[in-house]
């Protein structure tokens, strides 16, 4: 069968390339490895291998042509894979399938920058019948999870990874057969393997027979190397229970069954101990194995990220803290209030659109909290929108999307946004656009609990404000009587170079009193 190669990364940045000279010719036979051709990019020249032994059919560029990275290059017929001979005639002795043309399903750009991601979950099986623009997969990038759809109907022949791998932009994701393709009639080789190794096993001595064990994955969906294995190990898929999404069965679930359902050896001499000895002893063994133990596991996606970025903050902002409290008691009545008449209007109003609508109303009076300093502290830069991020501990890590434009947009507007995103962080799906372009951040920590803290500046904004847990305590009227306020603790922490300590706090004053007194928060918003 013929296999385009498609012309892979060359260089960071390389688009594309001269083709120097072809060392191969049509109709050559080509080991994997060996040289096909010399491309030179505007960087060094470049010696592109085979991936496969096979037979050069096409070579789609001539020598002086520029060619294209992601484009075909050449084409071979891959050895060892069946004929496209559509003359050959169906014999009684062989088995033969119907073959639709095989495509491979290439990982696009799904981010500026980002190469790789991981395969947080696959939504079809191999087998699955799927539709154009269906959802096949989520993977996981260093800035969002992101949804893969396929791009044509047809079904879904291979699954090249597994759940949990890192697949590599511009690579194979998966292989579908395409509907509407012509057909190819050839011999099915795995079928043919299959057949082959049941007949072998009638005359070659039993392996430890498998103890009988009750079918619980009729289905038993599982890739040809995972069944390949089950194969080698004697072990029946439909007894194996599968971890997958549908009960899809990997290797792990098979290498756990034979451990539970295969012990490798038996200690026959226990069989005569007394059950109080059996008890004992394997209670001291089930202790001692489960201590001492420790687990390691790779710092990817979104959390690698954070930590890259809370390093690089750390080490080039000289941050400042100052802390505050708020009375909330009368911005609470009014929400409470409003609530359910916003509620029926289909707006869900939160005590978090007022922080963020309070906070752009007290940036116009302090534009430098609205701006960003260059790495060597020579220019700032004032930003015209209040682009205000707010953090979100969602299932993937700390996602911050921010709500464009606040300055310009009522409370309402503000609440429908927050709602928007904070439903799209939590499960992962904000889209790159509403991570981009944050101008200052609140992070809501007290949702979780806590009313003091320490937060680190979203580089490259100049501050950012932690707002505590929401405590109802005693406080003193203007008559001296102790009344109960709901008081909440706020954190600042600025950026030194460009914010001082007065500015901050003529800064909090003035966002504080919008939300202690509401009314004037509206009177500021005419």
């Amino acid at each position: 069968m013929a296999k385009d190669f498609i012309l892979p990364d060359i260089g960071e940045g390389i688009v594309e390339c001269e083709v120097v000279e072809w060392l191969v010719q049509e109709g050559d036979t080509v080991k994997e490895d060996q040289p096909i051709c010399d491309v030179m990019t505007d960087k060094a020249l470049v010696q592109i291998p085979a991936v496969h032994d096979g037979v050069i059919t096409k070579l789609h560029c001539k020598k002086g042509d520029i060619a294209k990275v992601h484009a075909p290059l050449f084409a071979m017929d891959v050895a060892d894979e069946a004929p496209n001979d559509e003359s050959e005639t169906p014999s009684a002795s062989t088995n033969t399938i119907a073959r639709e043309h095989l495509e491979d399903f290439i990982l696009p750009d799904i981010g500026e920058g980002i190469v790789e991601c991981e395969i947080v979950e696959w939504l079809v099986a191999e087998g699955d019948e799927i539709k154009e623009d269906q959802a096949v997969c989520d993977v996981m990038t260093d800035k969002a999870l992101v949804q893969i759809p396929a791009k044509y109907t047809g079904t879904v022949k291979k699954l090249y990874y597994q759940k949990g791998e890192i697949a590599k932009v511009h690579s194979p994701l998966f292989q579908m057969t395409i509907a509407g393709q012509a057909a190819k009639e050839e011999v099915d080789v795995n079928q043919a393997v299959v057949k082959a190794q049941s007949n072998a096993t009638s005359d070659i001595p039993a392996k430890k027979t498998q103890p009988k064990t009750a079918i619980v994955n009729e289905k038993a969906v599982a890739s040809p190397a995972v069944r390949r294995k089950a194969r080698e190990l004697d072990v029946d898929l439909k007894c194996v229970p599968g971890s997958g999404k549908n009960g899809r069965i990997y290797k792990q679930d098979v290498e756990a069954f034979i451990e539970n359902e295969v012990p490798s050896a038996i200690d026959t001499s226990a069989l005569n101990k007394p059950q109080s000895t059996l008890s004992s002893n394997t209670s001291n063994t089930d202790h001692a194995a489960s201590t001492g133990g420790t687990r390691t596991e790779a710092i990817k996606g979104i959390k690698a990220v954070m930590a890259q970025q809370m390093v690089a903050s750390v080490a080039t902002i000289p941050h400042f803290t100052f802390s505050d409290e708020i009375d909330l008691t009368k911005l609470i009545e009014l929400r409470s209030e409003l609530k359910e008449q916003y509620k029926k209007a289909g707006v869900k109003l939160t005590m978090m659109p007022f922080f963020i609508k309070a906070l752009s109303l007290a940036m116009k009076h302090y534009p430098v909290l609205n701006a960003k300093v260059n790495d060597d502290c020579t220019e700032l830069t004032y930003f015209d929108d209040h682009n205000i991020g707010m953090a979100v501990d969602s299932k993937i890590g700390l996602l911050v999307p921010n709500i464009k434009c606040c300055q310009y947009k009522s409370i309402v507007d503000v609440a429908n946004e927050v709602s928007r995103l904070t439903e799209a962080a939590r499960d992962g799906r904000v889209k790159p656009d509403d991570l981009k372009g944050g101008t200052i951040s609140i992070s809501n920590i007290g949702a979780i609990g806590g009313t003091v803290a320490t937060p680190i500046i979203n580089k490259p904004e100049v501050a950012i404000v932690a707002l505590g847990k929401l405590q109802h305590l005693p406080r003193f009227d203007a008559a001296g009587h102790v009344i109960s306020r709901a008081i909440m603790q706020v954190s600042w922490s600025g950026d030194h170079r460009v914010i001082d300590g007065g500015t901050i706090a003529r800064f909090n004053n003035l966002w504080k009193s919008y939300l202690e007194d509401p009314a004037k928060m509206m009177m500021a918003m005419s």
